[in-house]
């Protein structure tokens, strides 16, 4: 997951010691209200996903899939379950943010249901030499790298 990490984004500084273990602290910060796990007999757990309540809504964070694991139907069917668990507990809408050149979650959550923008994060590079952006898209006539 670290390799693939550094393949979408190669200006990403190198993770240091346990590749897990930055992941477990990040997950200590969380506010989570539910997570749930994908699990093959046999080989262990190979998705997870996780619920964080924001008032009438509910954001979908993290979603992993182990990249050997992909394209298999776990990442929808882990989005399957929280949106089922958001329903259960009254939630008007789901939200998760992707990072916008990581096209293939892009393609998974559309086809999941997630065709609504209901929030965009610009960035502006301040590195001197720029990282490796894509020419991306168009919002209200203007043009965004990615």
């Amino acid at each position: 997951m670290t390799e693939e990490h550094h393949h979408l984004y190669p200006a990403a500084p190198p993770v240091g010691g346990e590749p897990g273990a930055a992941f477990e602290e990040y997950l200590t910060r969380l506010d989570l209200s539910g997570m749930w796990v994908a699990e093959i007999l046999g080989v262990g757990v190979v998705g997870m996903v996780g619920l964080i309540l924001d008032g009438r809504g509910g954001q979908v964070e993290p979603l992993v899939v182990a990249s050997a694991r992909r394209h298999e139907g776990i990442g929808r069917a882990l989005l399957e379950q929280v949106a089922d668990q958001a329903r259960r507990r009254g939630l008007r809408q789901l939200s998760i943010s992707p990072a916008a050149r990581n096209l293939d979650a892009l393609r998974c959550l559309h086809a999941a249901g997630y065709d609504a923008v209901a929030r965009v994060t610009l960035a502006i590079d301040l590195h001197p030499d720029g990282q490796d952006w894509k020419d991306g898209i168009d919002l209200h006539d203007q043009r965004f790298r990615f």
